[in-house]
């Protein structure tokens, strides 16, 4: 099995495709989250990266953003409060002016079998990894409507598609996702039919989501060698997802040229979802 650990500056490569654009990437100082917001600066975005409790680590982050030649900032909050959400997706717009694309990003387990289940954990990982991302969403879109311009996208997950033994509320979560995706780029462009705004050579106002399978985050640290060797030779590309790759989708979907893509769900799992 073949492993590569999270994305680090050595995957910066530089482009423009997102020159002048700003992007929130919630949960974006760690793991995928911090791949994307890595990949979303190395085409030129402004990145706002989201965090919830470790200051000093995205202060770091952030100073590491502004190393490579990036503009960032950080920013503080709950993705469980639709109060948090609202304040987060607001404090980007007043710092930076704009925002053009959104990454929901931020996510939790709670694992246990559904027979043994709690209704705190239940209810958090649906708060956090679902309502999380429609109330940041829901904060974005007028904004994005308004400009007749923006980039919405959801990570979700491979257990959404085909669920997994211990995950009920993380895969109905991710799963619920696919269903906000889809409803939001329908009212996306029908909002801008209404208003006669869907210019054919604009941008638009897109929204997707990404499904990554089984990645090398920090999620998967603690997991033993040979369950993670299993887990590879179950995949048909005999390896594990690294966080670069996601982040890939992600700015692609993000681009200008992207226009024509909405309401779309990308697997990015090594073959596994076939």
């Amino acid at each position: 099995m073949t492993t590569t650990g999270p994305s680090s500056a050595q995957d910066f490569v530089a482009g423009n495709k997102l020159e002048g654009r700003v992007a929130f990437v919630t949960g974006g100082t760690r793991g995928i989250g911090a791949a994307i917001s890595r990949s979303l600066a190395s085409q030129g975005a402004t990145v706002a990266a989201g965090y919830s409790r470790n200051v000093d680590k995205a202060e770091g982050f952030r100073a590491d953003l502004e190393q490579l030649g990036a503009e960032a900032s950080i920013h503080q909050g709950n993705v469980a409060s639709a109060d948090d959400c609202r304040r987060t997706v607001g404090e980007v717009i007043e710092r930076h002016g704009r925002l053009d694309i959104l990454v929901n990003n931020a996510g939790i387990t709670a694992d246990a079998r559904m027979l043994k289940m709690t209704a705190e954990e239940w209810y958090t990982v649906l708060a956090v990894n679902l309502s999380g991302a429609f109330f940041c969403a829901q904060a974005a879109l007028g904004h994005m409507l308004e400009r007749g311009s923006g980039r919405i996208i959801n990570i979700s997950s491979l257990a959404g598609q085909s669920g997994n033994i211990g995950q009920t509320n993380y895969a109905a979560s991710k799963s619920g996702m696919f269903g906000l995706t889809k409803t939001m780029a329908l009212e996306a462009a029908s909002a801008l039919a209404r208003e006669d705004r869907l210019d054919p050579f604009g941008i638009g106002v897109t929204v997707n989501c990404v499904a990554p399978g089984y990645t090398t985050t920090d999620m998967v640290a603690d997991v033993p060698p040979k369950v993670l060797a299993k887990v590879a030779d179950s995949i048909p590309l005999k390896r594990l997802g690294r966080p670069e790759e996601i982040a890939r989708v992600v700015h692609f979907l993000c681009a200008d040229a992207s226009g024509y893509i909405t309401g779309q769900v990308w697997g990015v799992n090594g073959g596994l979802e076939m």
